[in-house]
């Protein structure tokens, strides 16, 4: 299936900041130079703040973690846990149209969505309130058919049954997830044939509706006003005292002897994280622009107001020598094909985002719509 950003994008996106807190307590669970195994969880963070993940949230989160935007953009399309355009404000229906629920009337259950929510897919329905979709199998063949709903399933389905269950919604009431049927789990509709001594006694609901229950957040979004993520090995002092953060590294014991590898893992130091430099130049490739050893009197320019320029490759620009927005304003083709040869790690980068012309509106004293979120502090940076 051919996985689009949806034509209208918000201007802008960025994290609250109680989901900027929690995201970067994710960035900090991983070694210096990896902040990239954070994207899945920011980019559903992202999602769950909005509703649905936006080409502004999907830059924002490869900003953070100073990956180029089409790396973090081929992880938001792979994935359909990630809604790319806006879903209703109060629950997303995601139907399972797999064999098991299709003969077990999976296209009854869709037709309920279309005649309540929208004739087609993806759509959301008039009142804002709901969207809906097909999904592939979700893995409760035994209770087919089934749709999840927020966060939960709901299974044993007929199609009055998720009609009913759409209007409690629609009304602001949470229906109790699982079984619809009066099933407990997934044992067979006429009663468990097997360990029946455990029947008397048990919980009203099983553990995963009982948890659903007890949460009371079924189709709620997180918001930021859950418990905080711990992150102990952020807010930990070293013997000194110092209040600085240490990185997060397991404590062996001091009497576990090397594994059958021989390599004693006990003094295993964490690398520091490696320093930019500048990069093996490819002359091959274009002309090399003219550079400077340093900045002019008053310092270098931002950089990073440039739309696509982080961090990391505002210190490699300096690396090569460039500082100031007048320079990359006037640089020709082939000092942009040299320059796009020699990011290692973000070639192409120059072209794909046209530097030159931000450039240029820059150094005269102008600004860009990303400058001026830049300046606002409406972008993230790592």
């Amino acid at each position: 299936m051919l996985r689009r950003l949806h034509p209208d994008q918000p201007e802008s996106f960025a994290f609250t900041q109680a989901n900027m807190a929690w995201a970067e307590g994710q960035i900090s669970k991983y070694p210096a130079g990896r902040q990239a195994s954070a994207v899945i969880p920011l980019l559903w963070r992202a999602q769950e703040q909005e509703g649905w993940l936006s080409r502004p949230a999907i830059e924002a989160v490869a900003e953070m973690l100073d990956m180029a935007y089409i790396r973090v953009l081929e992880v938001a399309t792979f994935y359909f846990m990630f809604q790319l355009q806006p879903v209703g404000s109060v629950a997303h229906v995601q139907i399972c149209g797999t064999t098991t629920c299709m003969i077990c009337g999976a296209e009854d259950l869709m037709a309920v969505c279309k005649d309540k929510i929208a004739p087609k897919a993806h759509e959301v329905s008039a009142d804002g309130k709901f969207s809906w979709e097909e999904v592939e199998c979700l893995g409760s063949c035994a209770n087919a058919p089934m749709a999840q709903i927020g966060k939960d399933y709901y299974e044993d389905l007929t199609a009055e049954r998720l009609s009913e269950i759409l209007d409690e919604l629609a009304a602001g009431k949470v229906p109790v997830p699982g079984p619809q049927n009066g099933r407990y789990s997934s044992e067979p509709k006429g009663g468990p044939v097997v360990l029946t001594e455990h029947v008397e006694g048990r919980a009203e609901y099983n553990a995963s509706v009982e948890l659903a229950t007890t949460i009371g957040d079924t189709v709620k979004r997180i918001d930021g006003t859950e418990v905080p993520l711990r992150t102990p090995w952020r807010d930990r002092s070293d013997e000194k005292g110092d209040a600085e953060p240490e990185t997060h590294a397991p404590k062996l014991a001091e009497d576990v002897p090397a594994d059958d590898t021989g390599v004693d893992k006990r003094e295993a130091p964490v690398e520091p994280a490696a320093k930019v430099e500048s990069p093996a130049e490819d002359e091959a490739v274009g002309t090399r622009p003219e550079a400077l050893e340093g900045p002019r009197e008053g310092g270098a320019d931002d950089l990073k107001q440039i739309k696509g320029v982080g961090p990391k490759l505002e210190e490699l620009c300096h690396s090569l020598g460039f500082f100031h927005f007048d320079q990359i304003a006037n640089w020709s083709e082939d000092e942009v094909a040299w320059v796009d040869a020699n990011l290692q790690g973000f070639k192409g980068r120059v072209t794909r985002d046209g530097w030159v012309d931000q450039a240029k509106v820059l150094s005269s004293g102008g600004e860009t719509e990303f400058s001026g979120r830049a300046k606002k502090g409406d972008v993230s940076e790592d």
